[in-house]
Formats: structure tokens, C-alpha cells, sequence
């Protein structure tokens, strides 16, 4: 049995405020995944430079159109 391929919807944020405002999106995505009753995600923060810091949340395959269309994220990564 394998394991469904997993995507990781990334937002970016920048400037001086970029942590706050990451670790603040972190909060709604995790919001967002209970809501909506999304089984089997992450949600995570990451310190990319001092001012660029980035939320994720990784979803399995079959839920990212889904998540993609109702919150916009910058970009996806396979995870």
C-alpha cells in the first residue's frame, strides 16, 4: 500500500514584520484544515532569510485544487 503524494502550498511573506505575520498565517491555515475537515495535514513556519519567512500547509493531492482555490497560496511544492 503507498502513501498518497503529499503538496505543500507555501506562502511567502516579507519585511521586517515577516515572522509575525507567518506564525500568524500558520494559525488560520490550521483554522482552516479543522473547518473544512482536512485529515492527514501539516502546517509548519520557516525562516528563509531574516526578512523572508514563509507558512506552509501540506495537504494530500487529492484536497490541494480545493485548498489552492479557497486560500490563494503563492506557490506548491511536491512534499
Amino acid at each position: 500500500m503507498s502513501l498518497p503524494e503529499r503538496i505543500k502550498l507555501v506562502w511567502d511573506f516579507k519585511g521586517e514584520d515577516a515572522e509575525h505575520f507567518a506564525t500568524h498565517h500558520e494559525i488560520h491555515l490550521k483554522q482552516y484544515a479543522a473547518a473544512e475537515g482536512l485529515t492527514e495535514t501539516d502546517s509548519s513556519t520557516e525562516k528563509i532569510q531574516d526578512m523572508h519567512w514563509i507558512a506552509a500547509l501540506t495537504v494530500n493531492k487529492a484536497d490541494m485544487i480545493k485548498v489552492r482555490d479557497a486560500l490563494k497560496p503563492h506557490r506548491g511544492l511536491k512534499a
